[in-house]
């Protein structure tokens, strides 16, 4: 009685080992192959409950989710003969998980491919344009040539890439250093430029102005001339009108004057009473 009772247990508990070595269960992220042996029997197993040969088989899940692989930095060369360190992702899936085991196996293996591939036809296709392009202007068609090829190329593989991108683009760190040197020297070059076309026109001014002034000068001072003469002969005219007026007192205060000026200085003269400068005195 207890013989077969313990016999019983051990059956039921094989069984149920068994059950569990059979039955197995696909989630809806996921597919699946089975392997016999080693080898891929039949096709990829989709989300749901799966039974296989107990023991023999043995199952193998994939993702069957979008996928993201960054890569790492690298330097391509532009059209123009820069260099450029790239910094790129791609989002891929698995389209084929019999071809995927049978050619990759692992996803890391897949990896590995998927920066060769990707980087191979990413360094070929912005080498067939400048820096100026990948930088702003053509980027999201470069990404989309890229992502077409890199397709093409993986398909052989079990493996379809969504998407490629550019997270970063940076320059060598010697570049980056030479292109700055070169941007700082044409802005000083420009500074230069711009002072000296300052200077020149500063003395365009100066010599303008200095110029107006002079001319301005000699206007006023040919006014003034002419000013001063017409005043000159106004007042000489005054003056011989007056004169002829009376000659007699005009002779009386030129000899006045002169004997002003004659004896400013305490003068001693020697003259004889009949002498003409002592006329006024008789």
């Amino acid at each position: 009685m207890k013989t077969s009772l313990i016999l019983g247990a051990a059956l039921a508990f094989l069984g149920l080992i068994a059950a569990f070595q059979t039955v197995y269960v696909v989630d809806q992220t996921e597919t699946a192959i089975v392997l016999q042996l080693g080898k891929p029997t039949g096709h990829a197993k989709g989300p749901g409950l799966h039974a296989k040969i107990p023991f023999i088989q043995n199952v193998v899940f994939f993702d069957a989710r979008l996928l993201e692989y960054d890569a790492k930095a690298a330097e391509v060369l532009t059209l123009d003969k820069k260099n450029l360190v790239v910094d790129n992702y791609a989002r891929w899936r698995i389209v084929d998980p019999l071809l995927f085991y049978r050619t990759l196996r692992t996803v890391g293996r897949a990896h590995a491919r998927l920066d060769d591939i990707i980087y191979a036809e990413l360094r070929v296709a912005l080498g067939r344009y400048t820096l100026l392009d990948v930088v702003s202007q053509k980027r999201a068609s470069i990404m989309g040539e890229v992502t077409q090829k890199s397709t093409e190329l993986l398909a052989p593989y079990g493996i379809q890439v969504v998407d490629v991108r550019i997270k970063r683009t940076d320059l060598p760190a010697e570049n980056a250093q030479a292109i700055y040197g070169r941007m700082r020297a044409e802005r000083e070059r420009q500074a230069k430029l711009y002072r000296s076309e300052g200077w020149e026109e500063m003395e365009k001014i100066k010599s303008g102005a200095d110029k107006d002034r002079a001319v301005l000068l000699a206007e006023a001072e040919r006014q003034a001339e002419v000013l001063r003469g017409a005043g000159d002969a106004e007042a000489a005219a005054v003056w011989a009108e007056a004169v002829s007026k009376a000659p007699e007192f005009f002779s009386f205060t030129r000899s006045l004057e002169a004997y002003q000026k004659a004896f400013a200085h305490k003068s001693r003269l020697v003259l004889t009473p009949q002498s003409p400068f002592l006329r006024y005195f008789r």
